[in-house]
């Protein structure tokens, strides 16, 4: 497993990002989200921290739309986020 899959919030991301219409979440858009799935406040410098990560490695593309950073799955992030799911989906079918 990549190193950037031991982090549930950069999974987590992927995933939102993965399931968005258009394929792509402004910055503030994704930290919502993600509260409201973890019920809980996240840290604005380490929830930035975890997709600059996503950004660095590779897996996530950040463009700037206004005043907006926008991010989308690059074509390796979405290849690991389906990698990824598919051994989710056969773990629970064992």
């Amino acid at each position: 497993m990549s190193k950037w899959l031991r982090s549930g919030r950069r999974r987590d991301i992927c995933f939102l990002l993965a399931a968005a219409d258009d394929g792509e979440l402004r910055g503030q858009q994704l930290k919502s989200r993600l509260e409201s799935h973890y019920d809980d406040r996240l840290e604005p410098k380490s929830f930035y921290g975890s997709l600059s990560a996503l950004v660095d490695a590779g897996f996530v593309e950040k463009r700037t739309e206004g005043l907006h950073d926008v991010y989308a799955l690059t074509d390796a992030g979405e290849r690991r986020t389906q990698e990824h799911a598919e051994w989710v989906r056969a773990c629970f079918e064992d």
